[in-house]
C-alpha cells in the first residue's frame, strides 16, 4: 500500500493497479451500494474507505492525463508544433 502524491490516503496496490474506468465504476457501485441503505454501519465504513481510496486513486489517474495532454498547432508554414495544453499560448 503506498500513500497518494497529494493527499494522506493509502492506496492498496490492487486499487493502483486498476485503469482509470475500472476504478470510477468500482466507485460508481460503492456509491450505488451506500445510496441504498442495504448495507450495515460495518459494511458501510469499509466500502466507504475504499471508496476514498478510489477516488483518491482516480485524481492522481486524471491529473496525471492532464500533465501529459498537449496543445497541437499548425503554424503558417504548415509545420506542426505543440505546447502544454494550459501554457497560454
Amino acid at each position: 500500500m503506498t500513500k497518494d502524491k497529494n493527499t494522506s490516503v493509502d492506496i492498496p496496490d490492487d486499487i493502483k493497479k486498476m485503469k482509470f474506468e475500472e476504478a470510477l465504476g468500482a466507485l460508481e457501485e460503492i456509491v450505488r451500494n451506500l445510496e441504498s441503505g442495504d448495507v450495515s454501519l460495518e459494511e458501510s465504513i469499509e466500502i466507504y474507505t475504499r471508496g476514498t481510496q478510489l477516488k483518491a486513486h482516480c485524481e492522481d489517474r486524471l491529473r496525471d492525463a492532464t500533465a501529459r495532454i498537449e496543445k497541437i498547432t499548425k503554424s503558417a508554414d504548415g509545420s506542426l508544433s505543440s505546447s502544454p495544453l494550459d501554457s497560454g499560448s
